[in-house]
């Protein structure tokens, strides 16, 4: 069996192309944004509605079977495992500069007006940047959108799925706000992977792109990361945040073979059926399982931190029709107001194209 691993530059491209030249693969491990409100809409993956039937399916939390299965009916994700992003803090930067005051040690969440005070602290303790809106391509956008939404209480998009709703008062204050605040840096030549490099040498106070399996990989492959990361979620203006959850699973590509759609399906039998098996993959993956699994990280003190998270997981908007288009318009549109553009009229016109 072959097996490539692709990264949020470039995996987008090599799927498409793949696609284009009728070499796609057996099997993808991707979000519902990609297997369901992609690939799975243009009839390119295999119904699989037959893997639900299992008893382990059933186990699979309501709002995740949600996020899997298409409007047709069809499911087009046999999930995995799930996680909270959020953000992080260089703590030790924050108490250098005064600022630990202001976020909430105990449950690490902050309000809006905390957030603002933090970075002028930050800012004027030599800290020319202290985060970065980066928006060179569509990875991590799920932190820009997350901190827009969240700052005044704004959506993506409306309950049903149905209208992207970024064009509201609450998110075109939240970009006035990130546009003016001294600190805060739009950066088009930045993406997210620059960030969480710039965080982990220093150079940034925040990040707005972070998760626990961040964490492992930065702890194991970057020796100078010398300070002590505190996850937060993002700053509200009031109520509780609300994180943007990030749920991976199995699709399997229609390539006309059924002998090998069948091998693949009895693949992901074998990672998801038997308890052991899928407990491994879950642990292998660094997120939380899609059913009840007791104390899975009993002994684990840094993913019981990260599991304090997952009870503010807001709505899994990421399956909306238009969701590519969507995607791709959110950054394009940082870039034109970190260029100056007005805020209003980047806006409405981001709304135009995703709503037509």
């Amino acid at each position: 069996m072959n097996v490539e691993c692709l990264t949020y530059d470039d995996g987008d491209e090599k799927i498409r192309e793949a696609i284009q030249k009728g070499e796609a693969p057996d099997l993808v491990f991707e979000g519902p944004e990609r297997l369901v409100a992609d690939w799975g809409a243009r009839g390119l993956l295999v119904d699989l509605s037959d893997l639900w039937d299992s008893d382990a399916a059933g186990g699979i939390y309501e709002n995740i079977r949600k996020a899997c299965q298409h409007s047709s009916g069809a499911y087009y994700e046999f999930p995995i495992c799930m996680t909270a992003h959020c953000m992080a803090i260089n703590y030790d930067l924050f108490q250098e500069a005064g600022a630990l005051q202001y976020i909430n040690e105990e449950t690490h969440t902050w309000t809006t007006d905390d957030f603002i005070k933090a970075v002028n602290a930050l800012s004027d303790y030599t800290q020319e940047s202290v985060g970065v809106i980066y928006c060179k391509n569509q990875s991590g956008d799920q932190g820009t959108r997350a901190l827009v939404n969240n700052l005044y209480g704004g959506t993506f998009t409306d309950e049903n799925h149905s209208t992207y709703t970024v064009d509201s008062e609450e998110n075109k204050k939240a970009l006035r706000l990130l546009k003016d605040q001294k600190g805060i840096e739009f950066r088009p030549d930045m993406t997210s992977s620059d960030e969480i490099a710039r965080f982990c040498s220093g150079e940034l106070a925040m990040a707005f792109c972070w998760n626990a399996s961040i964490e492992i990989t930065q702890i194991v492959s970057n020796p100078d990361l010398d300070f002590d990361v505190f996850p937060m979620t993002f700053p509200v203006s009031e109520g509780d945040p609300k994180l943007q959850g990030g749920i991976w699973g199995f699709g399997i590509f229609d390539n006309g073979d059924e002998e090998r759609i069948e091998a693949a399906k009895t693949f992901v039998r074998y990672m998801t059926e038997n308890d052991s098996s899928y407990r491994q993959a879950v642990l292998a993956s660094a997120f939380w399982p899609v059913r009840d699994m007791a104390e899975i990280y009993e002994n684990d003190l840094l993913m019981t931190e990260y599991s304090r998270f997952m009870q503010y997981i807001g709505d899994y908007y990421q399956v909306t029709p238009g969701w590519v288009d969507a995607r791709e318009g959110w950054w394009k549109m940082l870039q034109k107001i970190g260029a100056g553009e007005e805020i209003d009229t980047a806006i409405e016109e981001f709304s135009r194209q995703v709503n037509k």
